[in-house]
């Protein structure tokens, strides 16, 4: 089991603050700033250009992609780290597209970050007036499966109401129809335990600056599932997905397996902030920390519910059925949040009146819980949410 006592002491995590939005930036692990220090000061600072070879820069993307690989259920050398998730999204799409070249329709679900929904509404532009976005509503997506689909690409987790969907079910339904699926894990790597592989994913893309703390601008990574490792063509062919970087070509060649699908030069500061990340994450037993997750959020549900019948619960009620964020709407919900972060309880807000309240074990516990239901019952029942400057929107909701 983890001990998740342990692993709390290890962020740095301000005094008087319950830190409830690690759905969306994760905090700092106390070992970032020395790795990241000797990173640049030891690497950077003292070998220069020769840390790609000595400090082994080049193979880190590949190294760390495989730590992320364990947490997700994926084969060992098919995860690729860099760039980012609108980076990733675009490969992915463009590939799973290729495969499949006599079908013109990407579905989607509402529930999908409006980022991946643009990201494929510019590449089907790009590609011509016969391909069509298909979106749908989260629970109509298996009904809308059919076999004049090309690509089924879905945010695994809603990062609205933190509804899950049925990987497996949904992927074994889009491959009787013949369709190759994407799935985002942008609030699953890290919040819940994946099974790429048993699930027979074709591709997969995800963040690491929410729940595995690489720290904001953190690098995206990639899977792509073994049959169409070698295959995938890269629609984004960067110089270092080519078969022979340094020989500098000027056709272009796909690499090997994953290393095909990287793009350019990967953000080794960002990449070093990840590793020191990973070693508390390498200390998790996924397993544990989903029945720890499941137990926090029903609590927080429990407390909340007795105590603030203004707030009305927008995730399941089934721990089973949503990832590791919990969501109340509330119609005044951007102007409770920023009261409650003036009291130390840091959670955010999307609209158009969800509040949304994430819950990582690594560094949330139930006394944790406790306090932060304490005084959202203050803030609601005291109505200390509506005052003038809790209404002015900020640029970061």
């Amino acid at each position: 089991m983890t001990d998740f006592a342990a692993t709390k002491a290890m962020f740095d995590l301000p005094e008087g603050m319950i830190y409830l939005d690690g759905n969306s930036l994760g905090p700092l692990p106390k070992a970032t700033k020395d790795r990241v220090s000797a990173m640049i000061e030891d690497e950077w600072g003292k070998m220069l250009i020769t840390g790609w070879n000595k400090a082994g820069w080049m193979q880190q993307p590949g190294a760390i992609g495989d730590r992320i690989g364990r947490l997700i259920g994926a084969e060992a050398g098919h995860v690729m780290m860099g760039d980012t998730l609108s980076i990733k999204v675009y490969q992915a799409v463009a590939s799973a597209l290729e495969m499949n070249p006599g079908r013109r329709v990407v579905l989607s679900d509402n529930g999908n970050f409006p980022s991946d929904l643009y990201i494929v509404q510019g590449l089907l532009k790009s590609l011509g007036k016969d391909y069509e976005l298909r979106v749908v509503n989260p629970e109509d997506v298996a009904e809308a499966v059919t076999d004049e689909i090309a690509v089924l690409m879905l945010t695994e987790v809603d990062y609205r109401t933190g509804r899950k969907h049925d990987m497996k079910a949904l992927t074994e339904l889009a491959h009787a129809q013949g369709v190759v699926t994407v799935w985002d894990l942008a609030h699953s790597a890290g919040a819940l335990p994946v099974d790429l592989a048993g699930c027979k994913a074709d591709f997969a893309v995800g963040c690491t600056y929410k729940y595995l703390n690489s720290g904001p601008g953190g690098p995206a990574f990639i899977y792509v599932a073994p049959r169409h490792v070698d295959t995938a063509r890269p629609a984004l062919s960067g110089w270092l997905g080519h078969e022979a970087p340094f020989a500098f070509d000027l056709d272009y060649r796909p690499g090997t397996g994953i290393e095909r699908m990287r793009v350019g030069t990967p953000p080794m500061i960002q990449l070093a902030a990840l590793g020191a990340s990973m070693d508390i994450w390498d200390q998790v037993d996924m397993q544990a920390l989903r029945a720890r997750s499941i137990a926090l959020c029903d609590r927080f549900i429990a407390g909340v519910e007795a105590n603030c019948p203004a707030l009305t619960l927008a995730s399941p009620r089934d721990g089973t059925a949503r990832g590791s964020q919990v969501s109340f709407a509330f119609e005044d919900g951007y102007a409770a949040m920023q009261a409650l972060i003036a009291r130390g309880v840091i959670g955010d807000f999307r609209a158009p009146d969800i509040m949304r309240f994430g819950f990582t074990p690594l560094y949330i516990d139930a006394a944790d819980v406790d306090g932060a239901v304490a005084i959202i019952a203050d803030v609601m029942n005291n109505r200390l949410w509506d005052t003038p400057e809790y209404k002015i929107r900020a640029a970061v909701t």
